[in-house]
């Protein structure tokens, strides 16, 4: 780093993004991505005049987007805000309500932006234990007087919360914001997003890039009171007012408008997930009741600190397997047999990755 830079940056730890290789002969894992392409009328979107278009600036308000997502969750488009990718929405939602002083309380085993966020713009964090089975529960976050983030369905564990157990953190918690990360909802999870028209507290994120095989287009919103999306626009008008780019726009809206075919997908990786925990629990893993697209595995030989696993994460520990369910058809038995090969015959390949 240079001599110049901000002395509090100084001691910033970076997220580390999931490598992303060039090879596409791999069945890529790590980032949990959907194996789908996108729907067919988002590839139409993409044309060659929209191409041409780019030498024009994207609407900054997103008017096009924001009016199919307010009608895809019977809000209005005054509820709905835009982001470069649901990180985006999260940086700014830190920004808003937690960088001046209030503090952040979001569960120790959870997205690893979130202490990525709460380093960079200073803000003091609690971090709640997680349950001995890994279950967030909801009394701990009573009365905290403090922002409160939580994924759901959690990552890595992959387990949810209902809305009523969500409603009531909320409820708990009137003087703070309450935002609920739904990147992997569609997955089995139940979305909070009917919540936020009875509390102005809530915000609730969702992204394109897992259920809607989107990842590479950078698209996320969030939902919640007209008032918290107005918050949510002054920093992004005061940074970058052309946040999403035309194509992406485009993609997104082309997507909303064919929402059986991601359902369709969605439900094929849900049967394919089911698929895996039963030849992982065949094999002697236990896993958590996973409402995402990956399965959080531990084999018997494995300890709670150490014995734990997100499938596409990070590097596993001994004991572990990584198993995610999103590999579609033909592709997922010779990945299965792969895992089952270094599970049973070579012990310790895992740690050989």
């Amino acid at each position: 780093m240079s001599q110049f830079l901000n002395g509090a940056l100084r001691r910033l730890t970076p997220y580390t993004p999931g490598e992303q290789p060039r090879n596409q002969a791999y069945i890529k894992l790590n980032t949990n991505e959907s194996p789908y392409p996108p729907s067919p009328g988002v590839l139409a979107a993409l044309n060659r005049a929209e191409g041409e278009n780019l030498r024009l600036y994207s609407d900054p308000e997103a008017v096009e987007l924001r009016e199919a997502l307010a009608a895809r969750y019977g809000v209005e488009r005054e509820n709905v805000f835009v982001a470069n990718g649901s990180d985006e929405a999260l940086s700014f939602a830190f920004l808003a309500y937690a960088a001046d002083g209030r503090g952040v309380a979001f569960p120790d085993i959870s997205y690893g932006f979130y202490a990525v966020f709460a380093r960079l713009y200073g803000i003091p964090v609690r971090q709640v234990p997680l349950r001995a089975d890994f279950r967030l529960a909801p009394e701990d976050y009573n009365h905290l007087h403090r922002t409160i983030v939580l994924a759901n369905p959690n990552a890595p564990t992959g387990l949810a919360l209902s809305r009523d157990e969500v409603e009531g953190i909320v409820r708990a918690n009137p003087d703070a914001v309450v935002v609920v990360d739904e990147a992997y909802v569609d997955f089995g999870g139940e979305s909070a997003v009917p919540l936020t028209a009875r509390y102005p507290n809530l915000l609730v994120v969702q992204t394109f890039s897992k259920s809607r095989s989107m990842a590479g287009a950078r698209l996320g919103y969030a939902i919640g009171d007209a008032a918290l999306i107005q918050d949510l626009e002054a920093i992004r008008f005061s940074t970058n007012p052309y946040n999403v780019n035309r194509l992406t726009l485009r993609a997104g809206a082309a997507a909303l408008a064919e929402q059986d075919y991601y359902d369709a997908n969605c439900a094929a990786i849900v049967d394919t997930r089911a698929d895996t925990k039963r030849r992982l629990e065949a094999l002697g893993f236990t896993c958590t009741d996973s409402r995402a697209n990956f399965l959080f595995a531990r084999h018997p030989g494995g300890s709670r600190s150490a014995g734990c696993w997100c499938a596409a994460s990070t590097p596993p520990a001994s004991g572990t397997i990584s198993a995610s369910p999103s590999v579609p058809g033909p592709r997922w038995t010779p990945c299965w047999n792969g895992w089952r090969d270094c599970y049973e015959n070579r012990p310790h390949c895992a740690q050989d990755q």
